[in-house]
């Protein structure tokens, strides 16, 4: 297609592709409140659908994986900001016209999940293959990942202050207005210039991958980075609320607002100063820091102590995923699009178990879990407290994975000498 747009153009598509994700991801939550007093949908059936919006980007990852580097990058990026956008708009439809509300949003999730995943599998490989030196290529990811802090950030701030204004009722404007992000930036990429794909015969093939141990780890790495994100960013909202006692506005603000702000803060930094650090200790660090924010966050009987704790964790896993992506391309560099799939594949397989697991372990403090409830600070009967308690092994598995396989590095094959 014929374009006078440059690269430059590209890659601030690209990070609204990531501020759409933010979107698609981060809406819901914040209206599990609503959904819950309004809606009646309880709380087990909330868990169900944060993990409902991942498995189904899993499943995306999964048919990706064999295709894009065929097609290129331009069809399935415009099909993902459609599906978006279409999914938003029936999250604000289908649970007023559907007999359960909660079949309605199960199929809203499912529209837009499908334009998640697609964005998952996309986004990272276009803005890893666009022209920049080497040596840039991980401080350009987390870069570019931060604006999925951003409009998560963003998502927050307007949606509280929206909900603040017009009232829970009016609720369902709140989608139809988020669905314009993902038709705006559609139209941009129907322009754009875009790298071409990995071709077959260049390609690292997904045998070899899945036969070297440090793609392996990456996967563990992926999973245990994306369930330790999301677990608390799909939570934060609904914990600051129910479990702290604070109002809505405040929760949304101070949590989840807060965990996105310190998120995206920590990939900025690293995008701009972050040729000078070695990334695998602080990826290191990142893990058993988060886990330490879960163990605050569940155990502080002062709400501030626990909002604290839940903001500095969005500070801790910030590069978690967009550091796994970079350490891995370095080493696989004609991995192509497929290798970034089968990542996001398992990073959506983390981000799915994680926020219904600790759901799940909530709803187990009416039963096996009630002596581990009683010990916690009140959190209204939730069961959330021990559920993220628990959670925190998540993170704790993480770093422990990025130490054994720093050991085992130097005896890994490479295709080449790329320092990470």
């Amino acid at each position: 297609m014929p374009t006078t747009l440059t690269y430059t153009a590209t890659r601030r598509s690209a990070h609204a592709g990531y501020v759409v994700q933010a979107v698609v991801n981060t809406l819901a939550p914040l209206l599990f409140v609503v959904f819950h007093t309004r809606l009646d949908v309880p709380v087990a059936q909330l868990g169900a659908l944060a993990g409902l919006n991942f498995a189904v980007q899993l499943l995306t990852d999964l048919a990706a994986v064999r295709v894009v580097d065929r097609i290129g990058y331009r069809r399935p990026l415009v099909a993902a900001h459609a599906f978006a956008a279409v999914g938003l708009v029936l999250l604000a439809v289908l649970p007023l016209v559907t007999p359960s509300p909660f079949v309605g949003l199960c199929i809203a999730v499912v529209v837009y999940g499908v334009g998640g995943g697609l964005l998952e599998v996309l986004v990272s490989p276009v803005v890893e293959h666009l022209p920049q030196p080497e040596e840039a290529k991980a401080a350009g990811m987390a870069l570019a990942h931060s604006f999925y802090c951003w409009g998560q950030l963003g998502v927050v701030v307007v949606t509280t202050g929206l909900l603040a204004v017009v009232g829970t009722r009016l609720w369902p404007v709140l989608p139809v207005l988020w669905a314009l992000v993902p038709l705006a930036n559609l139209v941009v990429l129907l322009r754009v210039p875009l790298p071409p794909t990995v071709p077959d015969e260049h390609r690292t093939s997904l045998r070899s991958l899945f036969g070297t141990p440090l793609f392996l780890a990456a996967l563990v790495l992926m999973a245990t980075g994306g369930a330790a994100e999301l677990t608390l960013a799909q939570w934060a909202s609904f914990f600051a609320e129910e479990g702290t006692g604070i109002s809505k506005e405040a929760g949304d603000l101070l949590g989840l607002g807060m965990f996105a702000f310190l998120q995206g803060a920590g990939r900025v930094a690293y995008g701009l100063w972050g040729q000078r650090l070695p990334l695998r200790p602080l990826l290191a660090a990142s893990g058993v820091a988060a886990a330490a924010c879960y163990v605050v966050a569940a155990t502080a009987s002062a709400p501030a102590l626990s909002l604290a704790a839940c903001a500095l964790c969005g500070l801790a896993v910030a590069l978690m995923w967009p550091g796994t992506f970079s350490l891995t391309s370095a080493r696989f560099p004609l991995g192509g699009a497929a290798m970034f799939a089968v990542l996001a594949l398992a990073g959506d397989g983390g981000a799915t178990v994680g926020p219904l697991a600790a759901g799940v372990l909530a709803d187990l403090t009416h039963g096996p879990l009630a002596g581990l409830a009683a010990a916690l600070p009140d959190d209204s009967g939730t069961g959330l407290r021990a559920g993220l308690l628990l959670s925190a092994v998540v993170p704790a598995a993480f770093a422990v994975t990025v130490l054994v396989s720093g050991r085992a590095r130097a005896a890994l094959p490479r295709e080449q000498t790329v320092s990470a």
